[in-house]
């Protein structure tokens, strides 16, 4: 199915809306204990359960919209219904927070495979939305891959050392804000390999 254009901030608001209602949603019951079939659970695990059909809802808008999901965007959903059941299962909230750091280190993994295989896995997912020349899928793929690994060691510092508030603050705002530069940086490079000749593009 062809994907459907929908307006930039529409699409950002249904991808960024369920991280930002899982915020208020927490800042409002994080010191609330809730006693559910004789278990307490604490307000960061239920802002936690709250979280995960509001992200399946997104998710199921965005794609009656625009009749695609990214490969991203369902591993990623994925891994926070795995790691979200397992934190109320195991009624502990680290569970969820290991969720952020198996999410980066697995898209830093599976583009570390790619390029161990001389190949831009990248390139294979982004290529529509921002065509480049072959090196600089490449190089691109480098960066992104060593950010996604520092995105994980810093989750990992960050959840072990930090507070629990720290954590959904740097979670919601930090990490995000942080891809949002990386890409920003990295315009240089997108303007020089830009991939704008024909030949080029059949050649591929």
């Amino acid at each position: 199915m062809a994907e459907k254009q929908i307006s930039p901030g529409l699409k950002m608001a249904l991808e960024l809306g369920p991280v930002i209602l899982f915020f208020i949603a927490y800042t409002r019951i994080r010191d609330e204990v809730y006693d559910i079939g004789g278990t307490e659970y604490s307000g960061f695990i239920v802002a936690t359960v709250i979280f995960i059909p509001i992200l399946l809802a997104s998710m199921a808008v965005l794609w009656k919209l625009t009749g695609k999901l990214s490969r991203m965007q369902v591993l990623t959903a994925f891994m926070v219904i795995f790691f979200g059941g397992l934190t109320v299962w195991f009624n502990d909230e680290r569970f969820f927070k290991m969720k952020t750091t198996i999410v980066y280190g697995l898209f830093a993994g599976i583009l570390g495979l790619g390029l161990l295989m001389k190949r831009s896995w990248l390139e294979y997912v982004m290529d529509e939305m921002m065509p480049l020349k072959t090196e600089g899928w490449m190089i691109l793929t480098r960066r992104l891959t060593a950010a996604f690994a520092a995105l994980a060691i810093a989750n990992e510092v960050v959840w072990r050392t930090m507070s629990t508030d720290a954590w959904v603050k740097i979670e919601t705002f930090g990490f995000p804000a942080a891809l949002f530069v990386f890409f920003m940086l990295q315009a240089g490079l997108l303007q020089k390999y830009a991939e704008d000749d024909p030949d080029d593009a059949q050649l591929r």
